[in-house]
């Protein structure tokens, strides 16, 4: 068995069998050996693996400021929100099988598949010839954008030792701060002076050149393999596909489709609840199950999930909340909104970077610890802003919650990437990121909905956040209404510092105070 090494502490695998054994499966793990073989090429793989961050991260964020031309164009203005979570759905539910191929049979693979498919979908949505077209290819983006998201930053913990880990994730890091500040400006600038389709072709050269790095560059190492061949666990893989759209789609479009306790809402609901039973029982007799019974029995992974699921959720407050707060209550334009929400993008991989001279110091936990609490602290404040107050207020608590979260997420990730071995790591990385993505998708309906109650309470009844951004849009949006925004922002930041909160305890109650490190 490989040593172990911990900050500060020796300490015992949490409950796990020892390496080699493949956990939950019958057939021995490949033996984990060196990284893959890219030392004197680790940069052109590095440059490539940010590429390929680069168009999942973007291709987030850029459709939002075309969707006018697009539906000038195509039409389907009903049914639009679906370019976004369409694609959000099929990166999330796509996340844990891609883990679990990519153990399986190694990353490379699976990094070129999903680029390629996402290639692919980018090619099909601009050849979209209507509304449903290009929400059908938007969902074949997502199923490669899950690749590229899961596959990519567990590349990022096989390529770089536990003390060099921080600089990848920070190079990481600073692509998606980046593509935040970036992909809606240059989404608006294709669609005024080009053409929307365009959004999507220009991913096909940047696609294009991560893949020949990929597959010039990227050599993985031979793996013994005494057993039988491998089986992928299909039928697990089509339940957890099945059950997490349908509770997803349930999430995603309660409350604004139809309302919760509609028939529609609680059918979605009966049947995912339904799905998720097959999924226990397809993985419990699976041999090679998508989802192991060992992501949630070792105290430190299933703590990390459930931290990291909090994180999502109180990430919807400013994400999706301070650019309506910054026009309605500061009276600020668009531009400058999305500006006062993105100084969280500047603080965030920086924080991130300099974190290892912390959780060296004191462990991962502890560091997680001091950042989440922080963090809860800021989302308090806002509320106490003062009313309208100055841009740069709102703008200051970002750019210190963006760093209180740096030093949150980051020791998180990497710590649980380094409790594990390699045929465990695709599989671990997959289950905190879905844990992440599912937190943000149940923050946007929780939140959503606390704030349509605040407004309707502070309206008598007569609005709602669509009601009031299109008020905002006509430049029609009285002084009642602009309060009314303000004590519905402030009571979502309340309850994005309370999901602070539930990760800050779920910490101290459930993660070890010092990780299971595998020696490298």
């Amino acid at each position: 068995m490989r040593g172990r090494q911990v900050y500060g502490e020796s300490g015992a695998r949490d409950g796990s069998e020892e390496e080699g054994i493949r956990v939950g499966g019958t057939r021995p793990a490949l033996r984990d050996t060196a990284r893959p073989a890219t030392a004197g090429r680790r940069g052109a793989v590095v440059a490539a693996l940010m590429l390929a961050m680069a168009l999942a991260a973007l291709d987030s964020t850029v459709v939002s400021t075309a969707v006018p031309q697009i539906v000038g164009d195509l039409g389907g203005f009903s049914v639009f929100s679906w370019l976004f979570s369409g694609y959000l759905l099929a990166v999330t539910v796509t996340l844990p099988v891609y883990g679990k191929l990519s153990d399986t049979f190694g990353r490379k693979p699976v990094l070129i598949a999903g680029a390629a498919l996402f290639l692919l979908g980018s090619l099909l949505c601009a050849l979209a010839w209507n509304m449903a077209a290009l929400i059908a290819f938007r969902v074949v983006q997502g199923l490669g954008g899950g690749a590229l998201q899961g596959t990519v930053q567990t590349l990022a913990a096989d390529l770089y030792p536990l003390k060099e880990r921080p600089k990848i994730q920070a190079k990481l890091s600073t692509v998606w701060a980046v593509s935040a500040v970036a992909g809606p400006g240059l989404g608006g600038v294709l669609a005024a002076y080009a053409d929307w389709r365009w959004i999507f072709l220009v991913n096909l050269p940047v696609g294009a050149l991560a893949l020949w790095l990929i597959a010039r560059y990227l050599h993985e190492p031979q793996r013994e393999d005494t057993g039988p061949r491998p089986r992928i666990d299909w039928a697990g893989a089509l339940a957890v596909f099945a059950c997490g759209g349908v509770l997803l789609t349930a999430l995603v479009q309660g409350g604004v489709a139809w309302p919760w306790l509609s028939a529609p809402s609680l059918a979605l609901f009966g049947a995912g609840l339904l799905l998720a039973g097959v999924v226990a029982v397809v993985e419990r007799r699976a041999a090679e199950p998508i989802i192991p019974g060992w992501v949630w029995r070792r105290r430190t992974i299933a703590a990390v999930n459930l931290a990291l699921g909090a994180l999502g959720l109180l990430m919807v407050a400013p994400t999706v909340f301070l650019p309506t707060y910054a026009q309605a209550v500061l009276g600020l334009a668009p531009v400058a909104a999305g500006f006062v929400l993105s100084v969280w993008t500047l603080s965030w991989p920086v924080s991130a970077a300099l974190s290892q001279h912390v959780y060296r110091r004191i462990g991962f936990r502890d560091t997680a610890v001091l950042g989440i609490g922080t963090a809860a602290l800021i989302l308090c404040a806002f509320p106490f802003l003062p009313y309208p107050g100055e841009a740069w207020q709102p703008a200051l608590l970002m750019l210190l919650l963006g760093a209180a979260l740096g030093l949150f997420q980051l020791p998180l990730i990497v710590g649980v990437q380094s409790t594990v071995g390699w045929s465990e790591r695709g599989t671990a990385t997959a289950s905190v990121l879905f844990c992440r993505q599912t937190g943000q998708t149940v923050g946007a309906a929780v939140f959503g909905a606390v704030a349509n109650g605040v407004l309707a309470a502070r309206l008598g009844g007569a609005g709602d956040l669509d009601a009031v951004t299109r008020a905002l849009d006509a430049g029609a949006a009285s002084e009642t209404t602009r309060r009314a925004v303000a004590d519905a922002v402030h009571a979502v930041y309340l309850g994005a510092a309370g999901a602070a909160v539930l990760a800050f305890a779920v910490l101290l109650v459930l993660a070890p105070r010092r990780f299971p490190v595998l020696a490298d």
